[in-house]
């Protein structure tokens, strides 16, 4: 065995279909695409979802949901995240941009329970929830809910 008689072995490979090259290849004349018609002419690919003109099926479908014009979001603290604060200190939306803990003053804030405090604070947010609420009169703190 040399490197100038190495052939892959028989069946392996088919040659290459030679398509409008004369009546006598088999595949002359139209060329395997048929008789006229979008997909016999040049450029003829059909996007997807075209149903030939008639209105396709994502445009006969009715959308579906939405997102309501009152919905509220809310940037959201931690209680664990409150002890960077000195004891007896008045937490707001003011003092929470200025530590980083949020990053606008323009959104709502809920405290939310998750972790343990040790300090008594004063929490001004607009929601709070109830283990939070717990958990800061448990630490000897206020909470003030702002409207």
């Amino acid at each position: 065995m040399e490197l100038n008689n190495l052939r892959p072995s028989i069946g392996s490979t088919k040659n290459r279909k030679r398509i409008g090259r004369g009546t006598g290849s088999g595949h002359g004349k139209t060329a395997t695409k048929g008789h006229k018609g979008q997909k016999a002419r040049s450029g003829g690919s059909i996007k997807a979802g075209f149903e030939g003109g008639q209105m396709p099926l994502q445009r006969r479908l009715p959308k579906r949901g939405f997102t309501p014009l009152d919905r509220v979001e809310y940037s959201l603290v931690n209680i664990c995240q409150l002890d960077i604060f000195d004891a007896g200190s008045t937490i707001d939306g003011a003092s929470l941009v200025a530590k980083g803990l949020i990053k606008s003053e323009r959104l709502a804030v809920k405290i939310l329970g998750n972790g343990d405090i040790s300090k008594s604070f004063t929490v001004s947010a607009h929601k709070f929830s109830q283990t939070a609420k717990d958990k800061i009169v448990a630490a000897g703190g206020t909470v003030e809910e702002i409207a």
